[in-house]
C-alpha cells in the first residue's frame, strides 16, 4: 500500500458541529470555507454533488459509519482532507452498493486530492483499516479540538500502512 500524506489534514479543515441535514447542505455549507481558504475551484460544488450522487461513499462499518466524499483533480486548487464531524448523523448512499440501505455517517472525510489515483486508493485503504478499528474510532470520536483529532487520526493511519 502507498504512504499516506498526513500532511494534508491541517486543523484549519476541521470542522466540529457543523449543523447538516444532507450531504448536499453539507457540501454546501463547506464550499465557502474551503473556497475562501483558496482549496477549491468555483466548480467544486456542483462537481462534488454530482460525484455524490453517481458515485456515493458512504462506507458502514461496526464502530463507525463515515462519508468519504471527494471529486475529480479539475475542480481542486491546492490538495487537502477535510474533516467534519457534524451534529447529527448524514445520509450517506452507500460506497458500491456494500449494504442495501443509507449509511448513517458520523463523521465525514471530504477528499480534496490532485495526485495520481493510486495515491486515492491508498488514501481510501488507509482510511477503511482505520474505521474498522473500534478502539481507533472510538479514540477519534472522543476528540474534542482539531490537533487533538488529526494528531489521533494521524497516528492511526501511520499504524495502518506500516
Amino acid at each position: 500500500m502507498g504512504q499516506v500524506d498526513t500532511s494534508l489534514f491541517t486543523p484549519e479543515l476541521v470542522f466540529f458541529d457543523v449543523d447538516a441535514s444532507t450531504s448536499d447542505e453539507l457540501f454546501e455549507t463547506l464550499e465557502p470555507e474551503l473556497k475562501a481558504k483558496g482549496y477549491v475551484k468555483d466548480s467544486w460544488l456542483d462537481a462534488i454533488k454530482a460525484r455524490e450522487h453517481s458515485y456515493p461513499t458512504g462506507l458502514e462499518c461496526q464502530a463507525i459509519s463515515v462519508g468519504i466524499p471527494h471529486v475529480e483533480p479539475e475542480h481542486i486548487v491546492k490538495p487537502y482532507i477535510a474533516v467534519i464531524r457534524n451534529t447529527r448523523p448524514i445520509a450517506f448512499a452507500p460506497m458500491g452498493g456494500m449494504v442495501d440501505h443509507d449509511v448513517q455517517a458520523h463523521l465525514v472525510l471530504n477528499l480534496g486530492l490532485l495526485a495520481h489515483a493510486e495515491d486515492q486508493v491508498a488514501v481510501l485503504q488507509a482510511l477503511m483499516l482505520v474505521f474498522m478499528d473500534d478502539n481507533a474510532c472510538a479514540d477519534i470520536l472522543a476528540q474534542t479540538t482539531a490537533d487533538d483529532l488529526l494528531a489521533t487520526l494521524k497516528k492511526y493511519i501511520d499504524a495502518s500502512v506500516e
